[in-house]
C-alpha cells in the first residue's frame, strides 16, 4: 500500500483550509539522500528532485537536460514521415503555401517557427490567424476558400485542425493538400488531411503527448531538415536558433515541464537571452523586464502581451512580431500589444469581479457544485479563458466562463485542475450532440453553445466530473519541500535550487515553509489586489515578499490583521532584479497558525 503523506508541522488545516504534508515519503527521502551523496548537490536540491519522482540514475540528466540526449526520432510520431515528405516536396518545388494558425501564444509561435523556416528557402507563405470572435477556433470553410483562391496548393494548420473535419474535407475537394500539426485531444474521427501529426491522436504511441504545438512543429522541422539533408541539400536552417520560440510556447501553454520540454525551455532561454529576435526583444522592453529572461517573464509578462492581440485586437500581430526582422517595426507592434494588454487587464478585472460574485452566490455556505459553469452577456469573448482561470484559482474547482451573444449563443473557455481531464469531457459533450463545437486538453478547453444549451451542458459536466473533482480536491494538500528561515533564503541557495528547474506545470516550484515568522508592513499594491510585505524572523533577518491577488481573501485578511504575530508562511522563492540588484523574493501561497 502507498505510504500515507507525513504531516508537516502538524498543520491539518491552514488559513485556506488545506493540510500541509511533506512532499517526500520515507522512500523518497532515502532517494534524496542517495542523489545528494552521488551527485554532490546540496541536500535541499536533492529533496526537490526526489519529490518530483527523479530517480538516482536520472538526476544528472534532469539537472543538465540536452536536446541531443532527450530528442527522440521524429518518425516515432504517427504520420510524421508522410507529413515531412510532403512539406519537403513543397520546399523543393517552390510551391505556394499557406499557414493557418491559432490565435494564442502557442499558435503564434508555431506559425512563426514555420514562417521563419520556409523563408530560409525563399518562400513567403500566406498566413491566416482567425478572429477569435467572428471566426472562432480552428479552420473554417470561408478561410480555406480565401487561401486557395489566393493560390495556395498546400495549407498547413498549426495548433489546430485535429477536429476540423468539414473545412479540411472542403479544402481537399478543391484540390489543396492539408497538413495538420497539432497537439489537442481528438476523437476517432480524424479529418481527411493529407497528413496529420498530433501526439494526442488515438493511434500515436510516441509518448510525446506532453508537447505543445510549437514543440510538435519543431519536431516536424527536424524531420524535414533530415529529409532534405539526405537528399543532398546544404545550407539548411540552424533549428537550435528557433528554440526561443519553442520555449515561449511551452511555458505559455502550461504543458508539463518534463522530458524534452525541459530541454526546450532551458536551451530556448539561452537563445532568447542573446536577443537575436527583434520581436522578443521589443516585447521585453515593452514589459519593462529587468534581468535575464526566465520562465516567469515568458509566462506572465511576454505571453499575455502576445495573447492580447488575439483576445481583443488583431489576432495576427503576435505571429507577425515573432517572425519579423525589422527592429523599428517590432517596437511599433510591441507597443500596440502593450496597449492592448492594458485594455485587456481592465476588461478582465470587471469580468472577474462579476464572475466571483456570481460564483459566491452559487456556492453559498455549502460545498457547491463540483464545477463552475458561469455565463454573462457582459463578458468579452477574448477574456473568458482568463476569467475561468481566476475562478479555478479562487474556488479550487474546474471552471468555465462563457460570453453570451445577443442571439443566445455562447463562446466559452474552461480551466481545470490536476487530475481532472476537462478536454475529454468536452469532446464527449460534442460527440453526444449536447454542444456543437468544443475541444482542448486535460487542463484547458474551449466550447461553443447554442441557445438553450447552457443548463444541459452545466448538468452534464457536473455529473461527468464530480468523482474526479472530489478525488482531486481531497488530494489538494499543500506539499512542502523543506523548511527555511529568512536568513537561510540566500542568493546562493536560490541559484542552487534553480538548477532543478525550469519550474511550472509538471515540475512545480519548490514550496518552502518559514516557521514562526512575521509579516511586517503589509500594503495593497498594483491593480490586481496584490499585498506586499516583509517576511522577518526573530533574529532580525528580512525577506522581500508578495501575495498575489490576496486582497479581500482569507490570506489577505490574515496578513493585514495578524501579520505581526508569529505565523507559518508557505510559498516559493524567486529572483527579483531591481535597479540592477539581484535579490530573493518570497511569493506567498498559504499561512498556518502555529499549533498551541
Amino acid at each position: 500500500m502507498p505510504e500515507a503523506p507525513r504531516p508537516f508541522l502538524d498543520i491539518s488545516s491552514s488559513v485556506t483550509g488545506r493540510p500541509w504534508v511533506d512532499r517526500l515519503d520515507m522512500a523518497a527521502a532515502r532517494n534524496a539522500a542517495a542523489i545528494s551523496q552521488r551527485s554532490g548537490i546540496p541536500d535541499i536540491v536533492a529533496r526537490i528532485l526526489a519529490g518530483r519522482g527523479v530517480g538516482l540514475d536520472d538526476a544528472e540528466t534532469w539537472l543538465e537536460p540536452t536536446i541531443r540526449a532527450l530528442m527522440p526520432d521524429p518518425s516515432t510520431l504517427t504520420a510524421m514521415d508522410a507529413l515531412a515528405d510532403r512539406l519537403a516536396k513543397a520546399i523543393t518545388d517552390n510551391e505556394a503555401i499557406a499557414l493557418f494558425g491559432d490565435y494564442d501564444v502557442d499558435g503564434a509561435c508555431s506559425c512563426a517557427l514555420m514562417l521563419r523556416y520556409l523563408r530560409h528557402f525563399g518562400l513567403e507563405p500566406q498566413v491566416h490567424i482567425p478572429d477569435r470572435i467572428f471566426e472562432g477556433y480552428g479552420p473554417n470553410i470561408a478561410a480555406m476558400d480565401k487561401l486557395i483562391d489566393a493560390g495556395a496548393g498546400l495549407i498547413i494548420t498549426l495548433d489546430c485542425g485535429t477536429t476540423s473535419e468539414a473545412p479540411i474535407a472542403h479544402a481537399r475537394q478543391r484540390a489543396a493538400d492539408v497538413l495538420v500539426i497539432d497537439h489537442h485531444l481528438s476523437d476517432h474521427a480524424l479529418p481527411p488531411a493529407t497528413a496529420l501529426v498530433n501526439p494526442n491522436r488515438p493511434d500515436d504511441i510516441s509518448g510525446l503527448n506532453y508537447l505543445c504545438a510549437a514543440g510538435v512543429t519543431f519536431m516536424v522541422l527536424v524531420a524535414v531538415n533530415r529529409l532534405l539533408r539526405n537528399r543532398g541539400d546544404t545550407g539548411l536552417p540552424d533549428l537550435l536558433n528557433l528554440l526561443d520560440l519553442v520555449a515561449l510556447a511551452t511555458v505559455c501553454d502550461v504543458v508539463p515541464l518534463v522530458g524534452l520540454n525541459r530541454a526546450f525551455v532551458l536551451r530556448g532561454l539561452e537563445v532568447a537571452r542573446r536577443g537575436e529576435k527583434p520581436g522578443l526583444s521589443a516585447l521585453g522592453l515593452a514589459a519593462r523586464i529587468n534581468g535575464p529572461l526566465n520562465p516567469y517573464h515568458l509566462g506572465f509578462l511576454i505571453g499575455p502581451r502576445i495573447n492580447a492581440g488575439g483576445r481583443i485586437g488583431d489576432a495576427a500581430l503576435g505571429t507577425r512580431l515573432l517572425a519579423m526582422e525589422d527592429e523599428h517595426q517590432a517596437m511599433v507592434i510591441a507597443a500596440q500589444l502593450d496597449e492592448l494588454n492594458s485594455e485587456r487587464q481592465r476588461i478582465e478585472v470587471e469580468a472577474v469581479e462579476e464572475a466571483c460574485a456570481t460564483a459566491e452566490a452559487e456556492i453559498g455556505s455549502g460545498e457547491g457544485p463540483p464545477i463552475l459553469v458561469l455565463a454573462s452577456e457582459n463578458w468579452h469573448p477574448g477574456v473568458v479563458g482568463l476569467v475561468a482561470a481566476r475562478l479555478r484559482e479562487r474556488f479550487e474547482r474546474p471552471s468555465f466562463a462563457i460570453a453570451l451573444h445577443p442571439d443566445g449563443t455562447g463562446t466559452g473557455s474552461g480551466r481545470s485542475m490536476p487530475g481532472v481531464d476537462l478536454g475529454s469531457a468536452v469532446i464527449e459533450a460534442v460527440e453526444t450532440g449536447l454542444i456543437p463545437k468544443g475541444g482542448g486538453h486535460a487542463m484547458a478547453a474551449g466550447i461553443s453553445l447554442r441557445p438553450g444549451e447552457l443548463g444541459p451542458f452545466r448538468a452534464f459536466m457536473a455529473e461527468k466530473l464530480a468523482a474526479s473533482v472530489s478525488a482531486a480536491r481531497s488530494a489538494s494538500a499543500l506539499k512542502v519541500d523543506a523548511a527555511l528561515t529568512a536568513r537561510g533564503a540566500s542568493l546562493d541557495l536560490l541559484h542552487a535550487v534553480e538548477k532543478a528547474g525550469p519550474f511550472g506545470s509538471g515540475n512545480p516550484s519548490p514550496l518552502f515553509v518559514f516557521p514562526a515568522h512575521r509579516a511586517r508592513f503589509p500594503q495593497v499594491v498594483g491593480k490586481g489586489g496584490h499585498i506586499s510585505f516583509t517576511l522577518s524572523s526573530d533574529d532580525g533577518a528580512k525577506l522581500k515578499a508578495i501575495a498575489f491577488r490576496a486582497a479581500g481573501t482569507a490570506l489577505g485578511d490574515v496578513l493585514m490583521r495578524d501579520g505581526d504575530q508569529p505565523l507559518h508562511f508557505a510559498g516559493a522563492l524567486s529572483l527579483d532584479h531591481y535597479q540592477g540588484r539581484e535579490q530573493v523574493q518570497f511569493r506567498l501561497s498559504d499561512i498556518a497558525r502555529p499549533a498551541r
